[in-house]
Order: C-alpha cells, then sequence, then structure tokens
C-alpha cells in the first residue's frame, strides 16, 4: 500500500515523499531503510523531519501473526507506539492505516462507531495500535496492479491462477469490500491533506463474498470461472480465525471525501488498465 501511496504522491499532487521500508526497496519515493522493532532505526525520521507520515508498515500476514505472537505485537503494536511518539515530537500530522480486522465479522457493514472485536491476533494488534493514533483509517481486502513489499495481492494471485488453468478454491462464505490501492492512495493523501481527525473506513463501495469478487475478476479479464470451485472457510487449513463477514460501511468517507469509495465494476475496470500499463511497460 506504501508503494502505491508514494506513487500517487509523486505522479498527481508533486509531494516530497520518503518511503520506509525494512526488506523491499520501494520504487517510488526517497528510500527510507529501517526496521520498526529497533528504536535506534527510527531516528531516521527525526533528519526527514516530515510534515505528515502516512504509516503502512504492518505485519499483515494473518497466520504468521497467530504463530509468532511476540514478533507481531512488536510490530504492530509497539511499532505504531513509537512512531507516534515520533510524530508527536515533530508535529507531524500521522495517518494510520489499520484493518477490517479488527471486527468479529458477525454482522458485516460494520460502521466507523462499531465496537471492535478481533477474532485473530493479526486484528487485536492493529487495535492495539488504533488506541495510540487520532487519525485511522480501515481499508478492505487491498489489491492492485503490482504486488506490494513482495507480496502478491489477491486479485493478482487469482488472475495468475487462472491465466496457468489452475483450478482455485474459493470461500463463498466470507464477505468483503474489497479496496483497489490506487482509490485508497487517493483517499489517504486528502485525508492527509485536510488533517482530518477520528476513525475512517476507506474502503471499496461494493460488499461482495470473496468467491463472488473472484467470479467478476475472471470476467473483467475474460478468464475461465469454471476454474473456480467453491469452498467454505471450514474447508481451508488456516491457522488463525478469519472474520466470516468484515465488510465496511463506506458512507462517513462519502460525505467527506470528494475522492469516493470505487463500486466493484468500476475499480475493476481500473485494475485492467493499469495492469494493461504494467504490461506495455515491461514489453
Amino acid at each position: 500500500m506504501g508503494s502505491k501511496f508514494a506513487e500517487i504522491a509523486l505522479e498527481m499532487y508533486e509531494h516530497e515523499v520518503c518511503t520506509g521500508y525494512c526488506h523491499n526497496k520501494p520504487e517510488f519515493g526517497a528510500p527510507v531503510k529501517f526496521d520498526l522493532t529497533k528504536d535506534r532505526d527510527l531516528e531516521v525520521i527525526y533528519k526527514i523531519r516530515p510534515e505528515v507520515i502516512i504509516h503502512t508498515a504492518a505485519l499483515t500476514n494473518v497466520d504468521e501473526c497467530e504463530t509468532n505472537k511476540e514478533l507481531a505485537y512488536k510490530i504492530n503494536t509497539e511499532g505504531t507506539k513509537r512512531v507516534v511518539e515520533v510524530a508527536g515530537e515533530l508535529k507531524a500530522f500521522l495517518v494510520y492505516v489499520s484493518t477490517d480486522y479488527v471486527f468479529s465479522g458477525n454482522k458485516g457493514m460494520y460502521k466507523e462507531e462499531d465496537e471492535p472485536n478481533p477474532v485473530d491476533y493479526y486484528g487485536y494488534t492493529k487495535l492495539m495500535g488504533e488506541n495510540y493514533c487520532d487519525c485511522i483509517v480501515r481499508p478492505c481486502v487491498i489489491y492492485g496492479a503490482k504486488p506490494a513489499s513482495g507480496t502478491i495481492n489477491f486479485a493478482l494471485w487469482l488472475i495468475d491462477k487462472l491465466r496457468n488453468k489452475e483450478e482455485v478454491k474459493i470461500v463463498t462464505d466470507q464477505y468483503i469490500t474489497p479496496t483497489l490501492n490506487t482509490n485508497l492512495a487517493k483517499m489517504l493523501l486528502e485525508v492527509a491533506e485536510k488533517e482530518l481527525k477520528g476513525v475512517f473506513h476507506l474502503a471499496g463501495a461494493t460488499r461482495v463474498s470473496r468467491y463472488d469478487f473472484a467470479l467478476q475478476i475472471a470476467d473483467k479479464f475474460e478468464l475461465d470461472k469454471k476454474l473456480i470451485v467453491q469452498s467454505r472457510i471450514a474447508d481451508m487449513r488456516w491457522i488463525a480465525h478469519r472474520p466470516k463477514d468484515s465488510s465496511l460501511d463506506t458512507s462517513k468517507a462519502l460525505r467527506y471525501l470528494n475522492e469516493k469509495p470505487y463500486e466493484l465494476d468500476k475499480a475493476l475496470d481500473v485494475l485492467k488498465e493499469e495492469m494493461e500499463n504494467v504490461d506495455r511497460i515491461r514489453d
């Protein structure tokens, strides 16, 4: 997510951007290497003296967070606390990118004022990080035209599998509001520029099952939907629990922002165009 934010900030808004990283050097922005688990590494932020900090760094592998709770807490909770402290000393406006996984998933279409109740340790550590922040944004299932920090997103993974004629099992009983990273980056920039405080759900505007999301991707990219096999959460070999319906209500974003959450069909049109541009550049 951080890479797409840096790209949009540079190309559309001409901001000066420094992009923090730990393992994968960023494509956009001046690269700044540091480790959130090491206090001394954060001293580099004092040298940059940013006016705004968009805090996207996290351990996001849900199963890894469950099996390595100490590391998850160090990065997602304690790391966030340290970044907030630095931002406070520099009087920088900080936007914390949290997650839909702070919710239990028992009802869906969560509003900002709904009570969080995570069912996995990843969601718990991100929720603990929220406690230190004045501006919190929550996306849901972020996807885009390129891998982020070396990690392939659901849409790219699915497209690659279907293009290779591989069968994939996708759950029908998990509901989401998938978020195109380009749309999210633009909404994040607007929140940062306006210095809006509080909690904002910055997700896609369409609630859909993970299975139906996969079908719509296949339709948009003219791929074989017969390769997408219906499955259930109970059938998956996941270590951590997942919320069954962590879809987010984005009506607050619609009220406050000029950049509106995309409906899924529009988002997939943008994704297809962006992927075609990536392919042209590679060729």
